[in-house]
């Protein structure tokens, strides 16, 4: 038989650490003193991800679609060739004026020799002034042809050069409109490119809306971002105009995915402020279906039950929760 004294015996030694482990955590546990604060009261309201703006890269000429260096969801930056178009009359045309060139050089050269031949003449008193001024003449008109041909000549390689479509900004390209020998016409456009620096464009019930201003937060679950931590942005601008019950407002959120334009998020949105008793979810603790938490009173620690609210996150306190009833303001809570 096991007696009380043996029993006390074989465990004298956990019985003390247990005595002595007591008021150490005790001590060493970390306190919170309860105070009512003013919380948002949050509305969920549906945004999506949407560039600032869309632009269309155009061709800047008429032909057909030689090449496409781009597809969709491409990143490009400003300038970039992305396309380029040819026209096969340019390319003829230039073929004609090279020819025309090498033929006005070749005048020119020989006006030039007739004019030294003649110069030398007229030196030794063979021929008559007046023939060096003529061919002095016909030298500036080869000269004067050849210069204009080549001018010709620059403007339609200008026109080639044209043929590149490029990139209007940076961002990404959202839609591919035509494809390689397409026949387009001058300022058709080629692709649309996604302006870079998302928005978050909100759509709120006008009801809603008029507590709604610039410079508020905003919030956006983490299970949203694909069980992320919750992230905060801050609204940029409220549209004026109401269209169909809603108004319209852009957000900015750091870290927001520029990749699917177009996706929609559940936000929460401010809709004015209450008191309530908001505490560290990490002092809550739930035991067969009951929430506790561990008020301090009197040197000593009991368990109160309270009853939970939502999730009430803020910047400074991430894993704060709402506490309905069980505690009032000046309660010592204990972390478990």
């Amino acid at each position: 038989m096991v007696t009380r004294t043996s029993l006390m015996r074989f465990l004298g030694p956990f019985a003390a650490l247990a005595m002595i482990g007591v008021p150490a955590a005790a001590a060493a546990a970390e306190t919170l003193t309860v105070a009512q604060q003013a919380v948002s009261d949050e509305k969920a309201v549906f945004a999506t991800v949407e560039s600032i703006s869309v632009v269309p890269a155009r061709g800047r000429i008429g032909g057909t679609v030689a090449r496409l260096e781009v597809r969709e969801g491409d990143r490009v930056s400003a300038g970039q060739a992305i396309a380029t178009i040819g026209d096969e009359k340019l390319v003829l045309q230039m073929q004609s004026l090279d020819a025309q060139i090498q033929a006005l050089q070749a005048q020119a050269n020989q006006a030039q020799i007739d004019f030294t031949r003649t110069e030398g003449l007229v030196e030794r008193g063979i021929i008559p002034r007046v023939k060096l001024d003529e061919q002095r003449t016909a030298l500036n008109v080869a000269d004067n042809g050849l210069r204009a041909k080549t001018a010709e000549r620059a403007v339609i390689n200008e026109q080639l050069n044209q043929g590149q479509v490029l990139a209007p900004a940076d961002g990404r390209v959202l839609k591919r409109l035509i494809t390689v020998g397409s026949v387009v016409l001058a300022g058709d456009p080629i692709v649309t490119v996604a302006q870079q620096n998302f928005k978050l464009r909100l759509r709120v019930p006008e009801h809603h809306a008029r507590l709604l201003k610039a410079g508020d937060r905003i919030r956006i679950d983490g299970a949203e971002l694909a069980g992320e931590a919750s992230r905060w942005g801050v609204i940029d601008l409220v549209y004026p105009q109401i269209e169909e019950g809603r108004v319209i407002a852009d957000a900015t959120v750091e870290g927001l995915g520029e990749y699917f334009v177009g996706d929609r998020l559940r936000v929460w949105i401010p809709g004015g402020t209450r008191p309530a008793f908001v505490i560290p979810a990490s002092y809550v603790t739930t035991r067969f279906g009951i929430d506790y938490v561990l008020l301090s009173k009197g040197g000593e620690t009991i368990d109160v039950p309270v009853q939970r609210g939502r999730k009430t996150p803020t910047p400074a306190l991430p894993d704060g929760l709402e506490i309905l009833s069980g505690i009032r303001p000046g309660d010592q809570l204990v972390r478990p």
